[in-house]
Formats: structure tokens, sequence, C-alpha cells
């Protein structure tokens, strides 16, 4: 299905996702020519925020369509949350999205402290929280406090095992369309290229990184690898795979949070991300 047909069904869906409870501030704002919406919630407090990189493999997503989530990341980190819209592919291929991902960042630091800001990324958002993560480094930019990375697109060079063993049992991904998604994403650019699949990376002094992925999940981050990923992050790193009993799949299922048979699971992934924050983050 044309990735524009996609964009007008969601655009449709919208309108029928819950809003956020009452007192919930949401504000739009322009951070440095990048669109993000701020979510606060009442118990929010004003000196921490968690910046979330949503999924949809690159090429689509939206605020609205993540509104009954976001509030609730928010509520368990008592903290702000900042969506932000990056530049999507096909139009804005590799190494748009990185851009924009560290300029938001750029300003966002601007207003809180690094150590009260923690990174929230999920699908393709997780693999770019972990590549924006390198690029922060690299640049000799200060780190946030944490990063959540839930079933990341970690790899587009499309090698894991997970392709194979899982097709047939994970009900929201086709993996016969991963192939022409990581294409119109690359623009090009070499797959393993660490900016775009943070596998192939090196993770050290990286800060705290909690990896949760699906049992059933199509293109899920080897476990091995994931660990070995936190590992070389700094510590206390923690990484969970799975993370969902068989029978879960995608980060999707757990997106409509009170509906589905992981409902349970996805609450308690948001409880994690609140216990597993770092004391800079949660005193």
């Amino acid at each position: 299905m044309p990735t524009a047909t996609v964009r007008r069904r969601l655009k449709r869906i919208e309108r029928f996702v819950p809003r956020p409870p009452a007192g919930t501030l949401t504000t739009v704002i322009d951070a440095s020519g990048v669109n993000a919406v701020r979510i606060a919630v009442d118990a929010a407090r004003r000196d921490r925020c968690v910046l979330y990189f949503h999924g949809g493999a690159y090429t689509i997503g939206s605020a609205e369509l993540l509104q009954d989530f976001t509030w609730r990341i928010g509520a368990a980190a008592r903290a702000c949350v900042l969506y932000f819209d990056y530049r999507l592919a096909p139009e804005h291929p590799f190494p748009a999205a990185l851009e924009d991902a560290v300029t938001i960042y750029r300003t966002l630091v601007q207003e809180f402290d690094p150590r009260r800001i923690a990174f929230v990324g999920d699908s393709a958002g997780g693999g770019l929280a972990l590549a924006t993560l390198y690029k922060l480094r690299d640049e000799g930019l200060a780190l946030p406090a944490a990063v959540v990375a839930v079933s990341p697109w970690t790899d587009l060079a499309l090698t894991g095992p997970s392709l194979k063993l899982n097709a047939a049992v994970d009900p929201m991904l086709n993996v016969a369309i991963l192939p022409a998604l990581a294409k119109a994403y690359l623009g090009g650019a070499d797959p393993r290229n660490h900016y775009a699949s943070p596998l192939y990376g090196d993770a050290s002094g990286l800060p705290p990184t909690l990896i949760h992925v699906g049992s059933d999940r199509a293109c899920r981050m080897p476990g091995t690898s994931s660990r070995a990923f936190c590992r070389r992050a700094a510590t206390p790193s923690r990484a969970s795979a799975p993370s969902c009993s068989s029978g879960c799949e995608h980060i999707h299922s757990w997106l409509l949070h009170n509906h589905g048979p992981c409902s349970v699971v996805s609450r308690r992934v948001t409880k994690d991300r609140a216990a597993s924050s770092p004391p800079p983050l949660a005193g």
C-alpha cells in the first residue's frame, strides 16, 4: 500500500483516539524549526522531560495517534513529555530524521539539565533514539540520563533470524514490505551505518539503557545483541529481552494500552519505565 494512502487512513483514525485526562496541558511548539508537542499532566515536574521518538517505519506518525499514550509516560515518570515530528521518508531520507532529533535535543537542553532528560522511543523511533545517542556522543554533547527503546528497529540491513522465525506469528508486521521501507529511509545509505542501524555501532559510554522486545516480533533485536548493547553502555544498564510473554508481538499491541491481549503487559512496561529511571531523573 502506498505511503500516502496509509497516512490518509491513519489521519481518519486520529479523531477516535481518546484524549488525555482533564488537567493535561498540551502545547504545540516550534523547536528550532521542528514541530513538537509538549504534554504535561498535573503530576509532571517542571525540571524533568521525556523526549519521545515515535515509530512508524520512518514514514508515518503523528502526535494525535499517540495522545492516549504519551500522557501515560508523563504520569509514570512525573515529567513532561516532548513529542516531535521528525521529517519522514521517502520524501526526507536518512539522515533527515537524525538531524531533526539532534536539533530538538539541542533546543531541549537549553531548558532542561541533560541529567533530567530521558529518551523513549518505539519501533523505528527506538532505533532513532539509540542512533541519536551515538550522534550526540560523537559530537561531544552532554547525554541524557537514560534511554528506553521499545521494540527498536536497529538493523535496516535486515539480517536478524526473527525475520524468518517470526514472520508467520507477528500479526502487525508484514516482513515482505520491510526491504522497501528500509530502502525508502536509507535513500542509498549503507544499511550498516550505525547512525541508521544502531545494532552495528559501539554503545560504549551511552547512558543507562532499557530495551523491551516482544517474543513474537518479526524484526526484533536479538536478545544476545540487546544484552551486549546494554553491557557496552554505561552501568547500571538493563536489557529486557523479551519483555513480553509469547503472544505479544510488536509495539503497536500495547500502544493501545487498554485494549487487546497485551493490555496488562502495556501497563507493566509503563511502570517499568518509572522504576528503571536512574536517580538523576527520578530524584
